[in-house]
C-alpha cells in the first residue's frame, strides 16, 4: 500500500464521471451489453493490418491476433500488458520502479512495449487509428516506454501482426505491428438506434486502482458523434517481495501513486452514400509520483558523504491527436471501389522529474523531457480489376515528418558536464513511402490467392545544432525496398495452407545518429555517425489452418533473420585523458530467430469454447564474430482456456504454463560476474464469470494467478544475475482479483 495514499479504491474522484450518463437522452434505446468474450480470437476475425485492405485472419498469409473491447471488458484489463497476458508468443515487459540514484532509471519505463516473437520496444510497429505511437526512449536516468501514452478505455480493437510489416506501413515493423483502433460511434450506434452510450466502473486489487469510463454517441441526419472520457488511478503494482525495508534492501514495491485521464471524440459526416468525413480528437494525460524507498542508502557504520538518505520522482506523460480523414465505399464504381485520405497531427510529451537528498554531499535534481510533434498524411486505393485473373488492386502513398527534441537539466552535473543539455540535437524525421499490393484469385472459385506487394521508403534526419554542444551532428538519409510475397491455398475448410515471404527495416533513430557527450575525466566521449544503415529484416513463414465441424487449428512455423543492428561499441582509445575513448553506434550484429506455433480451437456445443495454444522459439545474435542467446526471445509457452455460457452467466478459465528455459539459452550478465537468473517453470491459473443482470447491466469478476503461485515472467528479470539480492522483487503480482461493472443505455 502506498504511503503517499492510502485508499484502496479512489471511487470519490471518479464520481463525477458516471453523471456523464445523465446527459444521455431520456428516449435514448436500450442497448445489448456485449457477449462475453470467448477464451481465445476465433480465426474469422477481420483484419486490416496485414495487408491494409479488409480480410478475414484466416485469408491472409501470417499470423494475426485480433483482441476486441469486450475481451478487454470481461478480463478486467488494465492496459496491454493484461490483455495479452496468456498469449504464447506475445509479451509486454514491466519492471518494478527501482532507482539507485537521481541518475539512474531502474524499471521507469513503465509497460516498455510488446514483444513479438522475440523482438521488441522500436522494433515493433505501433499505430493508433493508423498513426505511429511515438518512439520509445532512454539516456541517463530518464527512460519512457511507449504503451503507456495509450489508454485501453477507448479501445474497440486490437490487431497483432506477427513478421516484418514494412511493406505496408514503412519502418519499424521488423518483427511485427501492433494496430490499435479506438472506438466509433458505429460501435455504439448498432440496430438502427440514434442514441446509445454505457457507462463502466472496476476496481483492481493488484494496484489498488479504480478505474471509470463513460461514452455517448448519436446520430442526427448524416451526422454521427461519439463522446468518450475515462479516469483510471491507482498504486503501485503488487509483486511478492518479502523484504519491506526502507533502503536498498527493499524487495517489496516502492509507494508509487499515478491517475490516467484519457478523452476521445469523434464526428463523422455523410457526405452521400458513398463518401464521408471524420475528424477525431485524442488526449491522453498519465501521471505518478514514487517515493524511492530503494534508492536510500543502507545502514552502514561508515557512511558516506554521498549516501542518499531520500529520493523522490514525479513522471507525466501527454499526447494529443487530431485527424482528419475522408472515406470512399463505393463497391459498384467503376475504377476505385475504397479510397481514404487521412490528415492527422499528434504531439507527445514527456518528462520526469529526480530529487535525491544526500547525507552531507549535495543535493541533487535531475530533469529530464522528450517530445515528438507529429504531422502526417495517408492516402490510399482499392479497385477490382475483373478478367482473367481477377484481382484487387491496392496503391497508397505515407508521408509523415516528427521533430523530436529531449533536454536534461537539474543541478550538481556529472564532472566535464553541464546543465541544461541536450542528449541528441533537436532533429526533424522525415519518412515518405509507396506502395503497390494486389490481391490475385486463381483456380476456381479464387481458392488460390496470391498476394504480392512492393514498398519504397525514403526517411532523413535533419538535426539542428542550436543549443547542442556535445560534438559535431550529422545529416542523414537513405532509401528502402520491401517486396512481400504471400500465398493461401483453399484446398478444404479443413485445410488451407499458406505461406509468405517478407523483407523490413527501421531507419536508424536520431538519438543513434548524434548520440554525443563527453566526461574527459573518465577519458571516454561518443560522437554520431552519418554511415548508420538501417536495421533489416528477412521472414519466412509456413502454415497450415483450417475449420472441421466444431474445430479450428492452426500450425506456424517461422525463420526471421536481421542483420545490421545498431549497437554502441568503442571505435577507438584507451579510456585516458590523452586518448580518450570514442563510442560510436555502428551496424554490427546479426540476429536468427526460428519458432513453431499452433492453436486448436473447439466448440463442442453453442455453450462450451475451449482454446488451447503453445508457442516455441529458439534466437541467438552475432556480434564481432562471437555468437550468444538472445535474450529478447521467451521460453517455451502454452496455455488452454475454457469458457461456458449458461443463460445469463458466463464463466472462463485459463492455464498458462511456461517453461524454464535451458542454460544454453541464458546469456552470461555483463560484466560476467554471475550466470544468469534462470527463473523455473510455472502454471498459472486465470478464473473469471460474468452476469448479463439485466439487458443493460452487465459485470464481469477476474481472479488472476488463482492459486498465488510464486513467478518471474522472463521479460522482467533477464539480465539479472543468479546472485542478486533482489530476486524477490521482481516476481509477478500474486492473486489478485478485478471487478468490473458496464452499464449501456
Amino acid at each position: 500500500m502506498s504511503a503517499i495514499t492510502t485508499a484502496p479504491f479512489r471511487l470519490t474522484a471518479l464520481a463525477a464521471l458516471a453523471a456523464l450518463a445523465s446527459t444521455a437522452p431520456a428516449h435514448a434505446q436500450t442497448a445489448t451489453a456485449p457477449a462475453p468474450a470467448p477464451a481465445a480470437t476465433p480465426l474469422a476475425e477481420l483484419t486490416n493490418t496485414a495487408t491494409r485492405t479488409e480480410r478475414r485472419t484466416d485469408a491472409v498469409p501470417a499470423t494475426v491476433t485480433v483482441k476486441t473491447a469486450a475481451e478487454a471488458e470481461a478480463r478486467g484489463a488494465r492496459d496491454l500488458k493484461d490483455l495479452f497476458r496468456t498469449e504464447v508468443d506475445l509479451v509486454v515487459r514491466q519492471q518494478g520502479v527501482r532507482f539507485t540514484a537521481a541518475g539512474s532509471n531502474a524499471g521507469r519505463a513503465g509497460n516498455e512495449g510488446i514483444n513479438i516473437r522475440g523482438l521488441e520496444g522500436n522494433q515493433v510497429l505501433v499505430l493508433v487509428d493508423g498513426v505511429r505511437a511515438p518512439q520509445a526512449f532512454a539516456f541517463g536516468g530518464f527512460a519512457s516506454g511507449r504503451l503507456d501514452t495509450l489508454f485501453i478505455d477507448a479501445l474497440a480493437q486490437a490487431e497483432v501482426l506477427r513478421g516484418p510489416a514494412s511493406t505496408s506501413w514503412g519502418s519499424d515493423g521488423l518483427a511485427g505491428a501492433l494496430a490499435l483502433r479506438t472506438l466509433d460511434p458505429a460501435d455504439l450506434l448498432t440496430g438502427g438506434r440514434t442514441s446509445a452510450g454505457f457507462v463502466r466502473l472496476g476496481g483492481h486489487s493488484v494496484d489498488d486502482s479504480a478505474a471509470a469510463t463513460a461514452a455517448i454517441a448519436g446520430r442526427s441526419g448524416s451526422l454521427q458523434w461519439l463522446a468518450l472520457a475515462s479516469r483510471r488511478e491507482g498504486q503501485e503494482l503488487d509483486s511478492q517481495g518479502r523484504d519491506d525495508s526502507p533502503d536498498a534492501r527493499r524487495t517489496t514495491p516502492n509507494p508509487l501513486d499515478w491517475a490516467q485521464t484519457g478523452l476521445l471524440a469523434k464526428a463523422r459526416v455523410a457526405l452521400n452514400p458513398a463518401q464521408s468525413l471524420g475528424l477525431t480528437l485524442e488526449a491522453v494525460r498519465r501521471s505518478s509520483r514514487t517515493e524511492v524507498l530503494t534508492g536510500r542508502a543502507a545502514p552502514s557504520a561508515t557512511p558516506v558523504a554521498t549516501a542518499v538518505i531520500d529520493l523522490d520522482a514525479r513522471d507525466r506523460q501527454e499526447r494529443q491527436r487530431v485527424a482528419l480523414d475522408w472515406k470512399l465505399d463505393d463497391l459498384n464504381a467503376a475504377l476505385v471501389q475504397q479510397a481514404e485520405l487521412r490528415l492527422y497531427g499528434q504531439d507527445t510529451r514527456i518528462e520526469q522529474w529526480a530529487s535525491e537528498d544526500r547525507l552531507t554531499a549535495a543535493d541533487r535534481l535531475r530533469e529530464g523531457s522528450y517530445r515528438e510533434r507529429l504531422v502526417g498524411l495517408s492516402a490510399q486505393a482499392s479497385a477490382t480489376l475483373a478478367g482473367a485473373v481477377p484481382q484487387r488492386l491496392s496503391v497508397g502513398l505515407d508521408a509523415s515528418e516528427n521533430r523530436i527534441r529531449a533536454t536534461r537539466d537539474g543541478t550538481v552535473p556529472p564532472f566535464g558536464e553541464s546543465f541544461p543539455s541536450k542528449p541528441f540535437p533537436d532533429t526533424t524525421y522525415r519518412l515518405l513511402g509507396a506502395f503497390v499490393q494486389s490481391e490475385i484469385e486463381l483456380g476456381e472459385g479464387g481458392a488460390v490467392q496470391l498476394i504480392p506487394a512492393l514498398r519504397f521508403d525514403r526517411y532523413e534526419l535533419e538535426p539542428d545544432a542550436t543549443g547542442y554542444t556535445a560534438s559535431s551532428v550529422v545529416a542523414l538519409s537513405d532509401q528502402a525496398v520491401t517486396p512481400r510475397l504471400g500465398m493461401v491455398w483453399r484446398v478444404s475448410d479443413a485445410l488451407k495452407p499458406y505461406a509468405q515471404w517478407s523483407r523490413g527495416f527501421r531507419a536508424p533513430a536520431p538519438d543513434q545518429v548524434n548520440n554525443g557527450f563527453s566526461n574527459p575525466a573518465s577519458g571516454y566521449r561518443s560522437i554520431g555517425n552519418a554511415a548508420l544503415k538501417p536495421e533489416r529484416a528477412e521472414s519466412i513463414e509456413l502454415g497450415l489452418r483450417g475449420a472441421r465441424g466444431a474445430f479450428t487449428w492452426q500450425l506456424a512455423a517461422y525463420d526471421n533473420r536481421y542483420r545490421d543492428f545498431i549497437s554502441q561499441e568503442t571505435v577507438s582509445g584507451s579510456f585516458t585523458p590523452a586518448d580518450p575513448a570514442v563510442f560510436q553506434y555502428v551496424n554490427l550484429a546479426e540476429a536468427h530467430i526460428r519458432g513453431a506455433e499452433a492453436r486448436l480451437g473447439w466448440s463442442p456445443t453453442p455453450a462450451w469454447r475451449l482454446q488451447a495454444a503453445y508457442a516455441r522459439a529458439r534466437g541467438d545474435s552475432e556480434s564481432a564474430g562471437s555468437s550468444r542467446p538472445l535474450v529478447s526471445v521467451e521460453p517455451a509457452k502454452w496455455s488452454l482456456g475454457v469458457a461456458h455460457e449458461r443463460g445469463a452467466f458466463t464463466w472462463r478459465a485459463a492455464v498458462l504454463h511456461v517453461q524454464a528455459k535451458d542454460a544454453g539459452e541464458i546469456p552470461l550478465p555483463t560484466p560476467p560476474q554471475a550466470p544468469g537468473f534462470a527463473p523455473p517453470s510455472y502454471t498459472t491459473l486465470d478464473l473469471g464469470a460474468s452476469w448479463k443482470a439485466t439487458r443493460a447491466l452487465t459485470l464481469h469478476l477476474a481472479l488472476d494467478n488463482a492459486t498465488d503461485q510464486t513467478y518471474w515472467r522472463w521479460s522482467d528479470v533477464r539480465g539479472l544475475s543468479s546472485t542478486s539480492s533482489i530476486q524477490d522483487a521482481l516476481t509477478a503480482p500474486g492473486r489478485s482479483v478485478s471487478l468490473t461493472a458496464r452499464l449501456d443505455f
